[in-house]
């Protein structure tokens, strides 16, 4: 079940997780950010998840995600995956898809498959409004990106209007990474850091559940999801050929 479903059940939407960090953090400061202690390799390196080994990790995906459009969203934020050691990009890059294919039923879901709750994304309370329409701000992409004020944040980050085009992460492949990369290198959500931070600091694959649902999940709050997350990660790092380090659980 993905983190949005797991939040509706309780009354609870993932978006308010990136709603918290969004109020927090304005979109002007929401960049890339690498450890400063860790090695950022080129921007131009190749990305270390090969084509073939996205489509083995893929089996099943919807097309609109393609290969190609993650590799050309990665500009957006050099630091990830590609920082440190070869181990630690591959770790990253592995614990990034792993919560991707949690969070979208194995990179099957584009947009939230419940249209009822489409019309709620709108916080009329902001100055800007929601200028696409008021059901215009439902979960799209890789994390689900959903309401007026995270559009505009992720939108503002990117340099893309995705307030008065949030359509945009259901089109363009490029785009809909994007998103998911902005939530991964800026926001903490629950946790106390980024999941891009909690693995160029080797803090361990489970401290991105934390970041990314750990208010749900952690601390013995659904061992199944934490566990379904392990497993991914786990047969990613095992395609790619590295070792999935320590602290797997939160």
């Amino acid at each position: 079940m993905s983190l949005r479903r797991i939040l509706q059940a309780v009354g609870i939407t993932a978006a308010a997780f990136v709603a918290t960090a969004a109020a927090v953090i304005p979109a002007s400061t929401a960049t890339a950010a690498p450890a400063r202690s860790a090695a950022v390799s080129s921007p131009s390196a190749s990305f270390v998840v090969s084509e073939d080994q996205f489509n083995q990790i893929f089996p099943g995906r919807n097309s609109f995600y393609t290969y190609g459009g993650l590799t050309a969203a990665l500009d957006a934020y050099p630091g990830f995956a590609n920082t440190g050691s070869d181990t630690v990009k591959k770790q990253e890059a592995a614990a990034f898809l792993a919560n991707v294919s949690h969070e979208t039923g194995g990179l099957v879901y584009i947009v939230e498959q419940n249209t009822s709750n489409y019309p709620h994304y709108c916080d009329t309370t902001q100055s800007y409004g929601c200028p696409a329409g008021t059901a215009a701000y439902y979960g799209r992409g890789p994390i689900q990106l959903s309401w007026n004020f995270n559009y505009k944040a992720a939108g503002d980050a990117l340099g893309i209007d995705l307030l008065n085009n949030p359509y945009l992460v259901e089109q363009d492949a490029a785009v809909s990474w994007k998103t998911g990369l902005w939530y991964w290198n800026t926001q903490t959500g629950p946790g106390t850091m980024t999941p891009h931070d909690a693995m160029v600091n080797q803090r361990g694959f489970g401290e991105t559940i934390r970041s990314i649902n750990g208010s749900i999940e952690c601390n013995g709050g659904n061992p199944a999801q934490v566990q379904s997350r392990i497993d991914a990660y786990t047969k990613i790092t095992g395609i790619l050929g590295v070792d999935p380090g320590a602290n797997l659980s939160c």
